[in-house]
């Protein structure tokens, strides 16, 4: 189990688009890989839960995180494998873990507890919640927006994880963003 979470070694940089649902996360990953032609780490959790909700029930359960956790790694280990000097990852497995301590009474699988913390990251993009929240049929916390982003800038400071505050509209998102990148490539 805890070979499936564990990072691949990779030379490439990578950086994380992190944050509360609908707060344009995917629409900069996309835009960022494109920007710096590479690939980007979808939101595994995303079709995961689709799949099953399409299937079956449309709620998330405890056993459903490390599956999703697993997938999620897969995924990023994969695409670092094609990218050129840069991975975006649109999400990871702090993320996962904000999330599973979010839905289920502050508890997260000690396994996927301890990769979120162990997996390394060059660099978090805080995604604020100044954008109009956007429904679709997986987000269902339209009114715990402030909530949420508290919880996962704790989890950034608590982890003395790297990270920069993305406020504004798309494009002065995208521009902080590849100023943040820029300096990274160049410090390499």
């Amino acid at each position: 189990m805890e070979e499936k979470l564990k990072q691949d070694p990779s030379n490439c940089i990578k950086v994380v688009l992190f944050g509360p649902e609908s707060t344009g996360k995917t629409t900069l990953s996309r835009q960022l890989a494109e920007h710096y032609n590479t690939v980007w780490v979808a939101e595994y959790a995303r079709d995961y839960l689709q799949d099953k909700w399409n299937k079956e029930a449309k709620i998330c359960e405890p056993k459903d995180i490390l599956p999703i956790a697993i997938g999620q790694m897969k995924l990023e280990n994969e695409l670092s494998k094609k990218a050129n000097s840069i991975l975006i990852c649109d999400t990871d497995l702090l993320e996962t873990k904000v999330y599973s301590e979010a839905y289920y009474r502050g508890t997260c699988d000690p396994i996927l507890d301890k990769f979120a913390k162990k997996n390394s990251y060059d660099l978090y993009f805080l995604t604020y919640i100044d954008i109009p929240w956007e429904a679709d049929d997986l987000r269902d916390k339209p009114d715990e927006r402030e909530r949420m982003f508290e919880a996962f800038e704790s989890a950034l400071i608590n982890h003395n994880k790297p990270y920069v505050l993305l406020k504004g509209n798309k494009k002065e998102r995208f521009d902080l963003a590849v100023q943040h990148i820029d300096q990274l490539i160049n410090n390499k």
